[in-house]
């Protein structure tokens, strides 16, 4: 067998790399070999041929060879095995490749190679960042990222709050709390890796949109950049967690969906990219309408899965009114030649009592209009099983077909006998389609329904703000709009991950649909954080979707913190509201904090009054750029350094957390 041919029929395994009429996803499968994709690399190793071609044994260790691999691929998809290497050769190229051979769309952006850490704790701070780079400083984003130490514990339940004892585990000994993580989102990521990597059933976020008014202050003159860093740190990390058979959902506006969407296509690969959702978030009232040009009432939900092939997509259902197709009244018998159908507006008034339309409408006048609309309604809602339309089936046998110019001709309905067992009744050329086939139990109420679209716009957005006995300024949710995702993509006891929890709406609805859940937040707000909110549903919150999932109260979460080191500092200078405060934290930092290596405090000293005549936002700055950013939270690694000094109650917290040996 050639090499290419034993290359694709390995290839093909991976349903992945497959299209759907069976071709290899070349484009796909150098995508994944310029990113060293270990599932791609496994699949080669499995075969002796491809093992030895494409990789080199260099003291034992086998190394992929990448170049060779691409080049290969690149050549058999493009060359058609031509004699010469120079077909195709004219063109437009990016790093000396053509674009016909690039298949690809690349979002490239300052700083795209970078870790930024990320920090802000409260919606009107604005932070200059440092930005890693991932080659030149893998050392210190090693460090940053390195798990971290926990404190503040408190579990709380129906019956209050009281220490946390130890994690609850199921028998894989993966923890089966509910938890609520405060501190810099990234690096809780990176610590949640070490237990939850590929357990994590559903992520949605709602991360800050960069609008320029929202809560993403950062550097001004690398906004776009920053935003862009920011997400992709954090979406690498949420990869990690995702189970197989894992999706994402994330929340955005117009302002980011475009580079939202590419950037989600380099992380989750384009293959695995279901929908964008578009929802009505508001209707064009109020302030909406001085706008200039068409009102904004859209918004947006990017659905991306880890593995399209593994994913149970599962339907969903929404209420809608009545259909005027469904127009005529049965009357059943049990021989089906002798039903008979009444017109179903005439079967209203009769019903009603009126001997004709014409008197109905000298009883009501001008309001008949609208009261026959009701009643009609209403009847076919209560009458469902005996009201239908006549309509084409769907992709009809020559059979069906012929049975159906049959009764174009016939009074009487005629049986017939699907090939999977079930019944289709055929009149007047067409198939009947029961009223009540569109209904569905929808939180607790039998509901007219269709099947959901990319489209929602049935969700209400109005009266949210006191959904969960909380507020939050700018971007709450509605509980509805989660439990539709909750619902379309996990079942009970699977877990739930949202790493920009906000007021909590993303666990309140996990919560009271007894699902696992995770939410992590960075940003403080007081009275109004997630906490609060989940001791209020605890409690037997009624608002959201407490009526229609029935909700009473009862269960309980496990609340904790990253342990701060340099954060603590960064924070009070954050806070400071003049030079004394400024001079104060000063004080604290030459003997408490980590400094840079670099900082020289003799230096410092002799140039205090320097320090003193600048502004208050330029000693701010200059205070935090001594602070060594790999000490902002306290590493696991430093657990018992005394320098950290991590209570008794922090390690063991900690080391069950992760299972350490003590």
């Amino acid at each position: 067998m050639k090499l290419y041919e034993t290359l694709e029929k390995q290839l093909k395994k991976e349903p992945n790399y497959v299209t759907d009429s069976g071709e290899l996803k070349k484009w796909v499968v150098i995508n994944k070999a310029q990113n060293y994709d270990a599932e791609l690399i496994g699949l080669l190793l499995d075969d002796k041929e491809l093992k030895a071609k494409f990789f080199l044994d260099i003291k034992g260790v086998l190394v992929f060879n990448q170049s060779l691999f691409v080049q290969f691929l690149e050549q058999k998809n493009y060359l058609n095995d031509s004699y010469t290497a120079y077909k195709n050769k004219v063109g437009l190229n990016i790093d000396g490749k053509y674009l016909k051979q690039r298949n690809e769309v690349a979002l490239v952006w300052p700083f795209k190679d970078c870790v930024l850490e990320g920090g802000q704790s409260r919606e009107e701070d604005k932070r200059e960042e440092i930005f890693f780079n991932e080659t030149l400083a893998q050392d210190e984003i090693t460090q940053l990222l390195e798990p971290k130490v926990f404190t503040n514990t408190i579990r709380y339940t129906d019956k209050g709050e009281k220490p946390l004892g130890k994690f609850n585990r199921n028998e894989k000994g993966i923890i089966t709390d509910n938890l609520i993580i405060k501190g810099n989102n990234l690096l809780a990521l990176h610590s949640l890796k070490e237990e939850f990597a590929g357990q994590v059933k559903l992520i949605y976020i709602d991360p800050p949109y960069n609008t320029g008014s929202d809560a993403f202050k950062y550097n001004d003159s690398f906004n776009q950049s920053t935003w862009l860093t920011f997400m992709r740190n954090r979406l690498q990390a949420a990869l990690t967690l995702l189970s197989d058979k894992g999706a994402i959902y994330v929340h955005i506006d117009h302002h980011q969906l475009g580079y939202l969407n590419v950037l989600l296509d380099e992380v989750f690969g384009k293959e695995n990219k279901v929908q964008v959702i578009a929802i009505k978030t508001a209707s064009p009232a109020g302030f909406k309408t001085v706008n200039p040009g068409p009102i904004d009432v859209t918004e947006y939900i990017l659905f991306y899965t880890k593995n399209k092939s593994k994913f149970e997509f599962k339907k969903g259902y929404v209420p809608v009114s009545y259909n005027a197709n469904y127009n005529l009244y049965l009357d059943k018998d049990d021989n089906v030649s002798k039903w008979k159908f009444t017109p179903l507006k005439e079967k209203v008034i009769s019903d009603a009592g009126f001997a004709s339309e014409a008197e109905a409408k000298k009883k009501y006048g001008d309001l008949w209009s609208s009261i026959v609309k009701v009643m009609i309604e209403d009847f076919a809602y209560k009458n469902a099983s005996n009201v239908v339309s006549v309509r084409d089936p769907h992709k009809p046998t020559e059979k069906l077909k012929d049975l159906m110019t049959k009764s174009k001709n016939e009074e009487k309905v005629i049986e017939y006998q699907r090939e999977d067992g079930s019944t289709m009744y055929l009149y007047k050329g067409g198939a009947l389609a029961f009223y009540s086939n569109k209904m569905q139990e929808l939180d607790g109420k039998m509901e007219v329904t269709e099947l959901l679209t990319d489209f929602w716009n049935h969700i209400s957005w109005a009266g949210i703000a006191n959904e969960g006995g909380v507020k939050l300024k700018n971007g709450k949710k509605p509980e509805k709009l989660i439990k539709q995702i909750i619902e379309l993509a996990t079942n009970e006891n699977d877990i739930v991950l949202d790493y920009h929890l906000g007021s909590g709406t993303t666990t309140a609805a996990a919560h009271k649909l007894k699902r696992q859940y995770i939410g992590l937040e960075q940003l403080n707000y007081g009275d109004n954080d997630s906490v609060t909110r989940m001791k209020n549903v605890i409690a037997g919150d009624a608002t959201g979707i407490s009526k229609a999932v029935n909700w009473k109260g009862g269960g309980e979460f496990v609340y904790f913190e990253l342990k701060k080191s340099n954060q603590t500092f960064i924070e009070q200078i954050e806070s400071a509201k003049d030079t004394k405060a400024i001079l104060k934290i000063w004080e604290d930092m030459k003997t408490k904090s980590f400094l840079n290596y670099n900082v020289d405090l003799q230096k410092q000293e002799a140039h205090i009054e320097d320090f003193k005549a600048l502004n208050l936002e330029e000693q701010k700055q200059h205070l935090v750029e001594l602070l060594d950013k790999n000490q902002l939270y306290v590493n696991l690694s430093s657990l018992n350094d005394k320098d950290f000094a991590v209570s008794a109650e922090e390690k063991k917290v900690t080391q069950d957390f992760y299972q350490l040996k003590k």
